[in-house]
This record gives structure tokens, C-alpha cells and sequence, in this order.
């Protein structure tokens, strides 16, 4: 199994869907807590559902359940929590919800990438939720686009 992820942050519309279509992804799992921002760009819900079929042939899942609660993440941004205390209390949330249950594992049968909005996957918690997620499912390669 291969897990993908990337944000959009940075990345022109042609850059990220251009990487997109050279992995063939056929789905993108939105794990951001709000898809709908003016920050967004691109990546608008409406807008990106219509760009992955039009130009990747992709579906498009959003699962909020795979972002942090509002709280951990407002922390963060603000720099009252640090990465070093983020990343341990999103692993907790995660398993506190199970999402290795109520993701259906079969999503990734087909090339599935992670969005979130940073640029790298460093800090960023949809590297976090692949982790994750390979560690439950056992064997999963991860792939950073």
C-alpha cells in the first residue's frame, strides 16, 4: 500500500495538479479542518472536486476527522504550542477516534494522496495521519509529493 501526501501552499494550480496527475492519483482525502477558506486558492472545496475530475480523472473525500480539533490547531499556529507537543496530542486524537477503523483502508487500493496546506510535510499533520495510519494497517510506503 502507498499513502501520498502534499499541500498546496507555495505550489501554482499548474504545479500541484501537474503532480498530482504525474503520480496518477485517482483520489484526494482532504484532511484539513476547513476546506472552505479564502486562503484556500485553488483548493476550495468546489473548486478542487471540479480541477481533480476535469484534470486528474480523481475523486475528492473530505474527512475532518483526520484534522485536529480547532483547538490543537489554533495552539499551534499561534505558537503556544510547540511541534514537539502538537504532534503527541494529535497521535492521541487520532487514536482516540480510531480513524484507522472509520477510514476504509480499501480508499488507497488506487494511488490516494493526503492534502493539507503546508508546503512540506515536516510539520504538517497529514504526514502525521500517513504515519499513522501505516503503523495500524502495517506496511504502508509513504510518498511525499
Amino acid at each position: 500500500m502507498e499513502i501520498y501526501t502534499i499541500g498546496f501552499t507555495k505550489k501554482s494550480a499548474a504545479e500541484f495538479f501537474g503532480t498530482l496527475k504525474r503520480a496518477r492519483i485517482k483520489r484526494l482525502i482532504d484532511v484539513r479542518l476547513n476546506n472552505r477558506s479564502q486562503l484556500a486558492g485553488f483548493t476550495k472545496t468546489a473548486d478542487i472536486e471540479y480541477f481533480l475530475g476535469e484534470i486528474c480523472v480523481a475523486d475528492y473525500l473530505h474527512r475532518p476527522d483526520l484534522s485536529p480539533t480547532k483547538e490543537i490547531l489554533d495552539a499551534y499556529k499561534k505558537k503556544e504550542m510547540p511541534w514537539e507537543v502538537y504532534e503527541p496530542a494529535f497521535l492521541a486524537l487520532l487514536a482516540e477516534r480510531e480513524v484507522e477503523k472509520t477510514l476504509n483502508r480499501r480508499l488507497f487500493d488506487v494511488p490516494t494522496v493526503l492534502l493539507c496546506s503546508e508546503p512540506t510535510a515536516e510539520h504538517c499533520h497529514r504526514r502525521l495521519v500517513a504515519e499513522y495510519l501505516g503503523r495500524k494497517w502495517g506496511g504502508a510506503r509513504i510518498i511525499h509529493l
